[in-house]
């Protein structure tokens, strides 16, 4: 059948129960399936920048053709066959009729559950960053002040104490820098307000606390994706995509700078009725690489051997450096002091706020997440390391995986030849896959329910309500069928997804026990476990333990502390002796590189069975 006319072509899409038709405008330059939808004002989740790294923009192809943007293969469905599932960043509709039904788990629009709330396990003193003092004799202001802060340095600027000339008394804005106090302005009546912002900038979100610095009070709290997400899906693919230019780099600045906080500032001061115009600081954390992006410096020597960041320590930039917002030019930044590449300032903050800093120990503090992050304190000793666990924890690259947000299966369980879950929303909505606790808990109870066994393959002699769940998937793989979801799709478990769990969770188990082995230390001897992050939140402390993602460990053992990266930049925030604190911390913690470790691979090939190794 000779194709159809350039005029002709048409782009039918199901979505949401609703029924598009697109029709694109003829043109040499065929855009891809996931541009027209996204200019159509159906945004899908490019995680990966659209460079078909992930799965995040899977589209079922019901009838007609597509093509694919580089090899030109045809990709071709007829109706009643079962759709073909094609990656909407990676096919054209070229001069085809096409029928595509995209999954709701492909939409950007699910928005996250975000961790804003988190344990504090210590007490903090009312001493901000940024405060505002009444001095009676401002003849003098730094030798005035230097009682204030006994054993500080204050330095106030000439053109400051200029403006104090001939006032019988004086409001001193005074902020705190690496190693000295500032005055930072001088006027003859209080301002109205002093607020402060602290920000975990994670690689897929984040999330703000907006306070008053003269109470201490929080005024709201926000969250969102991080919208570098649609550059990279990691920090990897985002450490990679800079290497394209300066262009590239600033382009992801302005992604997280612009895009991302900027929004979340002025949905924070929208909820507290107050004026972004009264901001004086942010104390931010977050990986290494992510302050790098936010600051605008080029973090590719992060990801090659021998790892070296541009920058560790406690950093404070001028507004004006990272937004473009002129109303946010004069505030400043304070990025939180790391450890090493990738042992960043998320880690040290998570340190600080669990109480690691001063605890007996040993502890651990855990983060899981696409980079599987540790931090081992035994006596006055801090070892580091990340661990790349993939994407798995966040529903990526698996047959129904999508992030935690409304819709999704977020626990499960089977006993009694029952299978049950819970699901994000409650149990009347509509359920569109699985996120990363569902995942760890299905390994868990699977195994001990004989679908699974040790080596994470499906048992086909299990009970007969579980084996009735399994199902062929994608020709040749195998799947348990949890749920249906829109259009009595099977929302499954695949052999293939089981795979990816498990280099998963083995990738997180072995950096944990190379990090005791360092200092001759086993599960038992651990005091507290810090599992930290949104999904350590919603976490299920015993499949956690069951599935071997934390080995050795028991229940008790374990404390959920929610988002210790947004803890520690809150602390710091509201008491500038503990980032000074920290600062001096950080650079001990000693980064393993675990592939120089000769026993990382071996424990990484024995946790990868579902029944743990004895650690």
């Amino acid at each position: 059948m000779a194709e159809r006319p350039a005029d002709a072509r048409r782009l039918e899409v199901f979505a949401d129960g609703q029924h598009h038709v697109l029709s694109p405008e003829p043109t040499d330059n065929n855009p891809l399936i996931s541009e027209l939808l996204r200019h159509a004002g159906l945004p899908l989740n490019t995680r990966c920048g659209g460079r078909g790294l992930c799965d995040g923009c899977l589209v079922e192809l019901l009838d007609g053709k597509l093509i694919h943007a580089e090899s030109r293969v045809a990709v071709a469905a007829r109706p009643g066959d079962p759709p073909q599932t094609v990656q909407a960043c990676r096919h054209r509709l070229n001069q085809s009729f096409a029928s595509v039904r995209i999954p709701l788990r492909s939409f950007l629009k699910h928005q996250p559950q975000i961790v804003s709330d988190y344990k504090i396990n210590i007490s903090a003193a009312h001493d901000p960053l940024v405060q505002e003092i009444h001095v009676r004799e401002p003849t003098d202001i730094a030798a005035q002040l230097a009682g204030r802060f006994p054993g500080q340095q204050v330095i106030c600027p000439p053109a400051m104490q200029h403006k104090a000339t001939g006032e019988p008394q004086v409001f001193v804005t005074v902020e705190t820098r690496p190693g000295h106090r500032l005055v930072t302005e001088v006027a003859d009546t209080s301002v109205p307000a002093i607020l402060g912002a602290a920000i975990d900038i994670g690689t897929t979100t984040v999330a703000l606390i907006l306070t008053d610095l003269r109470s201490g009070s929080v005024l709201a709290k926000t969250s969102s994706f991080n919208e570098q997400m649609h550059l990279g899906d990691d920090v990897l693919t985002r450490i990679n995509f800079c290497a394209g230019g300066p262009d590239k780099i600033a382009q992801l600045q302005a992604a997280i700078a612009d895009q991302t906080i900027l929004p979340l500032l002025e949905e924070a001061m929208e909820t507290a009725g107050a004026d972004i115009q009264d901001l004086r600081c942010v104390c931010i954390a977050g990986n290494t690489t992510m302050l790098h992006l936010l600051a605008g410096i080029d973090p590719t020597s992060i990801g090659t051997a021998p790892f070296k960041p541009a920058f560790l320590d406690h950093r404070v930039m001028n507004g004006d450096e990272i937004f473009t917002d002129k109303r946010l030019a004069g505030i400043s930044c304070h990025l939180l002091p790391g450890a090493s590449g990738y042992v960043g300032a998320d880690l040290t903050g998570g340190v600080l706020a669990t109480g690691m800093l001063y605890d007996e120990g040993p502890s651990l503090l855990v983060d899981v997440g696409t980079n599987g992050e540790i931090v081992l304190k035994h006596g006055e000793k801090f070892l580091g390391c990340a661990t790349a666990a993939g994407p798995a924890f966040e529903g990526a690259r698996l047959s129904s995986g999508m992030r935690a947000a409304d819709g999704a299966i977020s626990h499960v369980s089977m006993d009694d030849e029952k299978f049950h879950s819970e699901m994000i929303g409650g149990p009347h909505g509509t359920v569109i896959g699985l996120c990363g606790s569902a995942y760890v808990d299905f390994l868990a109870t699977a195994y001990a329910n004989g679908v699974l066994s040790a080596m994470g393959r499906f048992e086909t002699n299990c009970a007969d309500l579980f084996a009735s769940r399994l199902m062929r998937w994608n020709g040749n793989d195998t799947a348990f069928r949890l749920a249906y979801g829109p259009g009595h799709q099977p929302i499954v478990v695949s052999q293939h997804d089981i795979a990816a769990l498990l280099q998963a969770k083995a990738a997180i188990a072995a950096g944990i026990l190379t990090l005791l082995a360092q200092q001759s230390l086993v599960p038992a001897q651990i005091k507290t476990v810090y599992l930290a992050g949104g999904f350590g939140t919603h976490l299920n402390r015993r499949s956690a333990i069951a599935c071997g993602m934390l080995p050795g460990f028991t229940y008790e053992q374990i404390q959920p502390v929610g988002n210790t990266s947004l803890a520690g930049a809150f602390l710091c925030l509201m008491d500038s002796g503990l980032l000074d604190e920290l600062s001096q911390v950080a650079p001990t913690i000693e980064a393993v590189e675990l592939n120089l470790d000769p026993e990382f691979e071996s424990r990484y090939i024995d946790q990868l069975m579902l029944r743990s190794a004895d650690a």
